[in-house]
């Protein structure tokens, strides 16, 4: 296999959370074509792999409140699957109803952070998960398992890898097919998100681990090399670095899409996505948010889109940046 900067070139795996966490955690509701509209869009880029909806109270969650609908809607073709997020018996019916490709139960490394958030401790919420990932794989559907705060929590403060491993472990064993490893609060750096992934990797296998780092002191990129150099190829990211975090003051969305493709392409490796594309999805979504666009990519992309449009010349590209 080929290398380059130390890391395998090959193919990595993006699952995009704009459509789901990215939009429950902002403001602005987008109507339902509006939602359909981003979908289709990320699904054009090259995307193939989209979290779009949760099935949670619409009291707690208003921005995720059709999210039925919006199943119904969505035009289904291989190989896109569709992703929600589903937090109790109740939600897996509906998920079911709406013929989700794959769900995402939600737990935490801290008890703080998981009582904010579902309303019950890490060791219940375990115990409420068994039955659901029993019933959901009996009707084939693939279980995603999210485990968050595995840097730190905002209630508990800093997490110890072991109680990570220890945790992705248990997901692994109830039957989730895949663990999504969550900096949710994004204070991770490289030196802290290594010792942890050190520690998950040797009670769960990189093809079973996923990464989910958000980007509020914009260590998200540099934190996903750490996981690239320890053979990890499920990326989460969110188009124009949409979300944050209601249990965290001033934390900010997954790292932005745009961002992860541009530098998994600079490294040689392969995603499937346009980023033009990708781009400028990240543009018209944050118009229709009324939001500035998260993503420094998508921005300078959309610039350069501009410059084009008024007949300027468009002489940077990737990699041809000289001097100072």
């Amino acid at each position: 296999m080929n290398k380059e900067h130390g890391i395998p070139v090959d193919r990595v795996s993006l699952v995009e959370m704009g459509p789901r966490d990215g939009l429950q955690n902002e403001r602005s509701i987008l109507s339902l074509d509006k939602r359909l509209a981003l979908i289709a869009r990320l699904a054009e880029s090259g995307l193939q792999r989209i979290e779009v909806g949760a099935f949670v109270s619409p009291k707690r969650v208003p921005q995720m409140a059709d999210s039925a609908a919006l199943f119904a809607a969505l035009p289904r073709r291989t190989p896109i699957r569709y992703g929600a997020l589903v937090p109790n018996l109740q939600g897996l019916q509906a998920a079911m109803a709406a013929r989700v490709d794959e769900i995402g139960l939600f737990t935490a490394c801290s008890d703080g952070f998981t009582r904010a958030n579902i309303g019950i401790g890490v060791e219940e919420s375990l115990v409420r998960f068994a039955p659901l990932v029993a019933q959901a794989r009996s009707l084939g559907i693939r279980v995603r398992g999210y485990l968050s705060t595995v840097i730190a929590c905002p209630y508990d403060g800093p997490t110890r890898p072991k109680r990570v491993a220890a945790l992705a472990e248990r997901l692994l064993d109830l039957g989730c097919h895949e663990i999504s490893l969550g900096d949710t609060i994004g204070v991770g750096t490289p030196g802290t998100v290594a010792p942890m992934l050190d520690a998950v990797l040797h009670e769960v296998p990189a093809g079973r681990l996923a990464v989910h780092f958000h980007d509020t002191y914009g260590q998200g990129l540099a934190n996903l090399l750490p996981a690239l150099e320890r053979g990890i190829r499920t990326i989460d990211c969110s188009v124009a670095g949409l979300g944050g975090c209601p249990y965290a003051p001033g934390a900010s969305g997954n790292v932005a899409s745009e961002e992860v493709v541009y530098l998994l392409h600079g490294l040689g490796m392969s995603t499937g996505v346009n980023l033009d594309l990708l781009a400028a999805t990240g543009q018209w979504v944050s118009e229709q948010l009324g939001r500035a666009n998260g993503s420094r990519v998508g921005q300078a992309l959309h610039a350069r889109a501009q410059a084009r449009r008024q007949g300027k010349p468009d002489e940077i590209t990737q990699g041809e940046c000289h001097g100072s």
